[in-house]
Parts: C-alpha cells; sequence; structure tokens
C-alpha cells in the first residue's frame, strides 16, 4: 500500500500542475467567448491555429520524453541518457525550425494560416521544445513541487497577460500616451499567441540551470537506441494529434467558408465543457507513468496496474455523470455568448472519448513496458484512420456533430484493441465486472438524462446519487485501506 500512498501523492501535485493552470485557464474561455473580446469566428480562428500547434509540437519532441523515462529507469548512467537526449533536442529543434523560417511562406499557403500569426508560432514552438527535457527530468526525480510551481507560473502569466492585452490594453491607451504605443488595432489574436510567447520565454528562463547542471556530452550509440524506441512513439503521437485536434482543421477545410470559422469557434468552446474528464485523466497520466516504469521490475507488479485502471474507471465515470447533469449549470460561466450553445450537443459525446482517451493510457502500460512501442503506433494510426474518415464522411451532413462521433468512435476503438493485444502479450488480471459495471452504467445514464431528460435535475442528480451509492458500496473496502495507510 506505500507504493498505492507514493503513487497518489505525486498524482496529486502533478494534479496541481496540470488541473491548477488549467482550471485557471478557464478564464480564457469565458474572455474569447464574450463578443467584446473576439468574435464567435475569430474564436475559431485561434482554436484552428492552435489545433496545429499540437501536430507541430509532437513533430519537434519526436518521443524523446518517453524515450527519456524509459532510459532513465534502466540505465545506470542516468546523466548520460540525461545529456544526450537534452542535446538531440537542442540540435533538432533549431535545425527544424530554421528551415521552417526559410520556408515560411510556403508553410503558410500550405496551412492557411497567416504569416502575422506563423511567424510568432515558430518562436513559441521552439521555446517549448527547449523545455521538454527539463520538465522530464524534473518527473523522473521526483521533483513534482519544483515542476507544478514552474507550469503554475508559466499559465498563471499567459493568463494575466491574456487579460491586460484583450480586456484593459485599449482602455488605457486612450488615456496614456506609453500604453497608446503598444496598442493595436484589429490585434487580437496576435495579443493571444504574444502572451503564449512571452509566458513560454519566462518559463525557460527558469529551466536554464538545468542546462548548466549537465555535462553535456553526446553518446551516439545510446542515442540510437533512444530513436528506435522513440520513433514509434512519434508515430503515435502524430496519430494521436490527428485523433485530437484534426477535428477543427477539418470542420474549417470541409465547412463552406462563410461559416467554418462560426463553427469551428462553436464546437471548440462547447468541447472545452470536457475539460473536467480531461484534467482528471491529465493528472493521473503524469504520476502513473512514472510509476509503471519504476515498478514493472517489482513482485507481480500486474495486480497493482488492475487496481490503478479499477480506481480510474470509478472516479472517471462519477466525473462523466457529474458534468453531464451539471452541463447547463455550467455553461454560463464558461461559455460566455449564447451564440456557442448551438453545439451543446457534442458534450457527453466528448467527455466519453477523453473518458475513453484515459482508459487507453492507462492500457498502454503493457506495450511502454514490454518495448512494444510499435503497437502503440499501430493503434493510434488506426484511430486516426478512423477519425479521418468519419469526418470526412460525416461533416458534410451533419456538421460538428460528426466530429464529435468521430472522436468518440476513435478512441474507444482505440481502448478496445489496446485491451486486446495486452491481454496477449502482457496479461494483467483486470477486474472486468466492476470496471464494465462503472462504464457502462455511467454512460447509460449520462446519454439518457442529457438527450431524453435533460433540464430535469430530479432525474439527473437522482440517477447520480444511484451511482455514487453504488461505487461507494463496491469500493469501501479499498477506500478504508487507502485512508488507514495514509
Amino acid at each position: 500500500m506505500s507504493g498505492f500512498k507514493s503513487l497518489f501523492k505525486q498524482t496529486f501535485i502533478y494534479g496541481l500542475a496540470t488541473v491548477l493552470p488549467r482550471m485557471l485557464s478557464f478564464i480564457l474561455v469565458p474572455l474569447y467567448t464574450d463578443p467584446n473580446v473576439l468574435s464567435t469566428a475569430e474564436y475559431g480562428r485561434v482554436s484552428f491555429i492552435f489545433a496545429y500547434f499540437v501536430l507541430f509540437n509532437v513533430v519537434l519532441a519526436y518521443g524523446m520524453e518517453t524515450a527519456f523515462f524509459r532510459f532513465f529507469n534502466t540505465n545506470e548512467n542516468k546523466e548520460k541518457v540525461t545529456s544526450t537526449s537534452a542535446i538531440s533536442l537542442l540540435v533538432s529543434s533549431f535545425a527544424l525550425l530554421g528551415v521552417a523560417f526559410l520556408f515560411r511562406n510556403q508553410i503558410s499557403s500550405l496551412i492557411n494560416i497567416e504569416l502575422k500569426y506563423l511567424n510568432l508560432i515558430f518562436i513559441i514552438l521552439l521555446l517549448d521544445a527547449l523545455v521538454i527535457i527539463p520538465f522530464a527530468w524534473l518527473r523522473a526525480t521526483a521533483r513534482p513541487m519544483r515542476y507544478a510551481i514552474i507550469k503554475i507560473l508559466n499559465v498563471t502569466i499567459n493568463l494575466g497577460l491574456n487579460v491586460f492585452l484583450l480586456l484593459y490594453l485599449k482602455g488605457l491607451a486612450e488615456g496614456h500616451s506609453m500604453f497608446n504605443s503598444i496598442y493595436l488595432n484589429d490585434f487580437e489574436i496576435s495579443y493571444v499567441f504574444i502572451s503564449n510567447l512571452i509566458a513560454s520565454g519566462i518559463t525557460l528562463l527558469l529551466l536554464l540551470p538545468f542546462y548548466s547542471k549537465i555535462k553535456l556530452k553526446f553518446d551516439t550509440v545510446l542515442w540510437k537506441k533512444m530513436m528506435r524506441y522513440a520513433m514509434p512513439v512519434l508515430i503515435a503521437g502524430i496519430a494521436y494529434s490527428v485523433n485530437e485536434t484534426f477535428d477543427r482543421i477539418l470542420l474549417e477545410k470541409l465547412l463552406p467558408a462563410n461559416i467554418a470559422d462560426e463553427q469551428v469557434g462553436m464546437y471548440s468552446a462547447c468541447y472545452k465543457l470536457a475539460l473536467f474528464m480531461t484534467l482528471f485523466a491529465t493528472a493521473f497520466r503524469l504520476g502513473i507513468e512514472p510509476y509503471f516504469f519504476s515498478h514493472s521490475k517489482t513482485e507481480n507488479p500486474q495486480k497493482n496496474y488492475a487496481r490503478i485502471l479499477e480506481y480510474f474507471v470509478a472516479f472517471g465515470s462519477v466525473i462523466l455523470l457529474t458534468v453531464v447533469v451539471f452541463a447547463d449549470v455550467l455553461k454560463p460561466y464558461i461559455i460566455r455568448s449564447e451564440a456557442y450553445y448551438e453545439a451543446m450537443w457534442i458534450v457527453p459525446f466528448i467527455l466519453l472519448a477523453n473518458f475513453c482517451l484515459g482508459i487507453y493510457h492507462n492500457l498502454s502500460v503493457w506495450y511502454k513496458i514490454t518495448d512494444r512501442t510499435k503497437f502503440g503506433a499501430y493503434i493510434s494510426i488506426f484511430g486516426a484512420i478512423i477519425t479521418l474518415v468519419l469526418n470526412y464522411v460525416l461533416i458534410p451532413e451533419i456538421g460538428f456533430k460528426g466530429s464529435a462521433i468521430a472522436t468518440l468512435s476513435a478512441y474507444a476503438i482505440m481502448m478496445l484493441l489496446s485491451f486486446y493485444f495486452g491481454r496477449k502479450y502482457y496479461p494483467i488480471p483486470y477486474n472486468l465486472k466492476k470496471i464494465g459495471l462503472y462504464f457502462g452504467l455511467s454512460t447509460l445514464l449520462s446519454m439518457l438524462y442529457f438527450y431524453q431528460f435533460r433540464g430535469n435535475y430530479v432525474v439527473g442528480i437522482g440517477a447520480l446519487i444511484v451511482f455514487l451509492g453504488i461505487v461507494f458500496q463496491l469500493e469501501k473496502k479499498e477506500l478504508k485501506q487507502i485512508l488507514k495507510s495514509s
């Protein structure tokens, strides 16, 4: 039980590093959806550009973070692993983005992003790439507090600049010549990316001591081994970015030009209501990934892995049903304009999709610790194909509803494929009856409530109370053990 205590402690701190900044970032959604700040189409444009951010970040990282964790925990010379991975990302980041700057006009035309935004994006991408290994090193060496403080500071600066530049700068410029010199009309979208750039720059400054502490020695043999491990992770990452963000890109491309940005804006705003599930799944993943590697050589680790998934599904099911029941209560506080509410239909689908993705990440332990990362690539590629095909088929017919259906279909199939292959190559004794009960019942109650009884809080809250009672009855023994051990 001491292992679980350590896991929950790290998950809590990493959760703070992820949940608090993203909860603070909730401020940005009502800010961006305020019609006095950005129009629906402008918010759609910002969302479209950020969709490409995910893809570019994956390419610049090329799986080196995951390779770093793997080799840091298995290689005796940890300093060599740290140095080699850091140098690799330093060289590749400057090289790739140097080429990108040379061909920025062609890239701008290809991906339909204005050059004035693309220049800012390239600088942000470089700054973010240079902190990948420093952040990974903090996690690998169990320094969650420093990790959390820097992550929270990054987003706080980003948020503060967004609020200042979008809400207050115009008013200040009218009465002060100093502010008038930095205020520009119709510059709101650029202010969003300038805020991001300054926050990323300060984050890199805080992590620069990492580079002075390590001995910059490059081991070519080790690097080749790390790259062999990382390449399937890169492919899986690209496929993941397709699953995660290409719906916005395809909506922009497949819908009529006169409504595309507005539809992307509606979809992206209502997608944010799934953030509660995303926060939970991300915090959990950050906590368990180092745990999976560090405990892979202990006696019977499969038993602990099985219990971890059971806990995840129990908590995730409660979050799913709770957010669905109270989605209409939450939406006015998050989405400031009724112009976006047309896309509320997608909320249960996106919540459930992110729940499936979280389960998939828990199930993925089998191919990571057995060095079969190619399976992660295969599964993610298959999911990406489903995403692309369903979006191409459904968007012209039903718009953003098609994107929500495609997202859920892709993540659900990825989850099932990982479970199937995991049983073959690294059997883990999951309690399928209990997991199936939590997942199935919470899904059924969520869909029934939202599409048949939406707004009837007697039915919704009643269903939630019943479900919580079932979870408590089945998990009270485990809860008591955890509380006693603390």
